[in-house]
Order: C-alpha cells, then structure tokens, then sequence
C-alpha cells in the first residue's frame, strides 16, 4: 500500500528537496507552507495532475491547521503514515538586538510547531499502530552556535529533546520518532544570505571535509527515517555536518 507523507514548509528549498525525494521513493505527498499559493504551486511542479502530490496552506503555530490537513489527507488518501517538522524561521539577528517578541514568533514556529504537529499526527497514529516522525533539528542547536541566531539555535536544541521525549512515549506503538541535524545545507538561501568570501571561508576553514551537504543528501536521510524498514531507530539525530562536529 502506498504510503502517505506531510511536510511542513516545503514551498521552497530542503522542505521541497525532502517532498520530492519521498515521491521519488514511491510516497504519496502533502506538500505543506504558510503561503498556501506557493505550496499549491511547488506542488504542481512534482505533479502536475494532483494524484501523488498536493500543496497545502499550514501555519505550524496553530494545531486546527495540521487536524486540517490531516484530515484533508485521511478523506482523499485514507491515512498518513509519515510526518516531516520541517518548516522554521532562521533569523541571524545579533544576540543583544533579538527583542522578546522576535525571540517568541521562532520560538512558536520552530519549537511549538513541531510541538503540536508532532500532538496531532502521534494521534492518528497510535489509531493505526503505525507512524513516522522526522523532526528537521540542526547542528546550531547542539553546539549553541549563535551564528544562525541565538533563538533559532535554541528552538533547535529544544526539537532534539522532543524529539527523545516523543520517542519514549510511542516506542511501543510502532512509532518512531528521530531528528535530522545537518550543519551547512548548499540551498539558495545561504548563499543569499553569506557573500561568497565568506562563505568559502567557511568552507574551507570549518568544515574538515570542505564541503557543504547537499539538500538532496539530507532528504535520502529523512527518507531512510521514514522507511517501514527503519523499525529500531527511534530517539536519533542524525548528524550529517561534514565533521564540525563528531559525537
């Protein structure tokens, strides 16, 4: 039986590399974002005809919107068997100009986004005694590196705890839940954000293999989590940044 994936904030960049490797590997997907037009629109450029794919709009802060959309998919595919928190503010503001209301909103995007999609779907899932949860952490939040900003580096170290806490909770409900943490990810946005010297530098000097990973690399990791076959990894961050950092 075909099996049915939701991605949050996949209008766009790894979400969209992660949509696209899980149709590739035989999922139906829902491809979710706040900006419902460009959900529905990157959507249509994996399938044009609506039948594997479809584009969603999803604000991660409010749990009615993923009961939606799970709903949306239980009526037009009968269930859904995996779960990508993917979707996240990544804000660079220097740690003494971050005001309380800047450090709230990635707070409840990153952090209580992945709180309460992962509420919903752990539901439906112990409904059907099957699930996968694959939750998008990063390297920011195990170092505490502030480059990324002070905020998102912290929603991330809080992922990597609900992560375990999840785990445990639905181990015995053939539930899995693991994170994914890459380091530096080759997506268009960092090289908009990072002039180019920079970056190299970056590359060069802080990265023992002087590469970053690719999007579609982190997808077949998050695709790997959510194989039936990946029945005894539960409680995971998969680390993959190039060897900054080695556990």
């Amino acid at each position: 039986m075909t099996q049915v994936a939701l991605v949050t904030g996949a209008a766009q960049g790894l979400g969209l590399s992660i949509a696209k490797k899980l149709l590739e590997a035989g999922y139906r997907v829902a491809l979710t974002d706040v900006d419902e037009a460009r959900a529905i629109s990157a959507a249509k450029t994996l399938d044009e005809s609506g039948e594997k794919v479809i584009g969603l709009g999803l604000d991660v802060q409010e749990k009615n919107e993923f009961r939606n959309a799970l709903k949306v998919l239980v009526e037009r595919w009968g269930a859904c068997e995996v779960l990508v928190n993917n979707a996240a503010l990544t804000p660079t503001t220097p740690l003494l100009e971050i005001e309380p209301d800047e450090f709230d909103q990635v707070m409840k995007v990153n952090l209580r986004g992945t709180f309460v999609g992962s509420q919903v779907f752990a539901e439906h899932f112990c409904e059907r005694g099957y699930g996968r949860i694959i939750n998008m952490a990063s390297l920011a939040g195990q170092m505490g590196g502030t480059a990324s900003g002070a905020h998102y580096a912290s929603s991330k170290a809080g992922i990597l705890t609900l992560t375990k806490i999840f785990a445990r909770e639905f181990a015995d409900k053939k539930i899995t839940v693991n994170a994914v943490a890459p380091g530096p990810v080759d997506v268009p946005s960092i090289r908009d954000k990072v002039p180019a010297d920079k970056l190299a530098n970056i590359i060069d000097n802080m990265i023992p293999v002087k590469a970053m990973s690719s999007p579609d690399f982190i997808a077949d990791m998050v695709v790997m989590l959510a194989s039936p076959e990946a029945t005894t990894v539960t409680g995971a961050c998969w680390d993959a940044n190039g060897g900054i950092s080695m556990r």
